[in-house]
């Protein structure tokens, strides 16, 4: 008995240690007023940002952080950029300054994408933000080779693209050294970002197999969405009607596709524009246009993966300014949706 409880004491005594070597990692290092600078580079894994931490001197333990980020996945939320802090910053308000992308901002250019810009909306606000010349930066967009990033690779050869990278290039608030800033550090940047977000799609290409489609048509069917949705709530459902049509072989006939072959989009297209020769008009093409025709949310991409079932074939944009649409099985159900919807107009 007595060795029974010298044992349980012994236990005790080492279960209390290991607490207290962990609460003790966690605890803030000494304190000091001047401040340490360090660098979160795109696609720097939770396990590196520890590592940099310590040897930046701002916490006492990385392996404990690299436990605490794992347990607690905060690692995944955790943005690129350089940051400032003084040490004996608590390492939650280190994490809180990395999640919110709290950058030391005379080091960094920041510029915002909207979800469902092109290409060359993107060209003229990163030029308009950050110096970078648009033809820089379109040049960059068209490289075929010299990506070391593997989503690239998705992309077919030999496909009459606009852009090769349209669609590739997340839409988010971006923030980048503006050391050595070049047009191709940004894309490169935008495109990790694109596969970081990629990552948050459990068994991505398991559910690619079972829609039967490849990741470029995935991405093309989510640009069209993107473009052809306002209200969320109607994501899965237009993209059901894209699956639905093709199945059907009918042309898309998505005037976002018109539109991205303009040079400033029209309120209205007139059917002179329907008629113009290219793989991306889908009036005159049928299936998909080659590649993506802007840069979709993920949300839109969820949308493509997983469409809403329906028998819907149709669809017309309800003129209440809801931009909500009217759905119809049949084209003589649509022409009534159409009449119905110009009713609904303004006055």
């Amino acid at each position: 008995m007595k060795k029974l409880a010298i044992a349980v004491l012994v236990l005790i005594l080492i279960a209390g240690g290991g607490l207290f070597y962990i609460w003790n990692g966690l605890q803030p290092v000494t304190t000091s007023e001047t401040p340490v600078e360090f660098t979160v580079e795109s696609g720097m894994s939770t396990s590196s940002i520890a590592d940099l931490l310590e040897d930046k001197g701002l916490i006492k333990n990385a392996l404990i952080l690299k436990g605490y980020l794992k347990i607690t996945n905060e690692g995944s939320r955790l943005m690129a950029g350089t940051y400032e802090a003084t040490p004996g910053t608590p390492f939650k308000e280190l994490l809180s300054k990395m999640s919110n992308g709290e950058v030391k901002a005379e080091e960094m250019v920041r510029f915002t994408i909207p979800e469902g810009y092109t290409i060359l909306q993107m060209a003229e606000t990163i030029a308009r933000e950050s110096g970078i010349d648009e033809k820089e930066f379109l040049d960059a967009v068209d490289q075929t080779t010299g990506w070391d990033v593997p989503i690239v690779g998705e992309i077919p050869e030999g496909t009459d693209l606009r852009h090769h990278l349209e669609g590739y290039l997340f839409p988010a608030t971006y923030d980048v050294p503006k050391k050595n800033l070049t047009a191709k550090g940004i894309v490169e940047t935008m495109l990790k970002e694109t596969e970081k977000r990629l990552a948050e799609i459990p068994d991505l290409q398991s559910q690619l197999e079972a829609r039967g489609v490849t990741f470029h048509e995935l991405m093309t069917i989510a640009s069209l969405v993107e473009r052809e949705v306002v209200a969320e709530q109607e994501r899965a459902l237009v993209a059901g009607v894209i699956y639905n049509r093709l199945e059907e072989d009918m042309r898309l006939e998505i005037d976002a596709t018109v539109q991205y072959l303009l040079d400033k989009p029209k309120e209205r297209l007139l059917y002179a524009d329907l008629e113009v020769e290219s793989p991306y008009n889908t009036y005159r093409q049928k299936g998909l246009p080659p590649g993506p025709i802007s840069s979709p949310s993920l949300e839109s991409i969820q949308a493509a993966l997983n469409p809403e079932k329906s028998d819907y074939l149709f669809y017309v944009t309800k003129k209440d300014g809801t931009q909500e649409h009217l759905f119809a099985k049949t084209y003589k159900e649509h022409l009534k949706n159409i009449e119905k919807s110009k009713k609904m107009a303004q006055p």
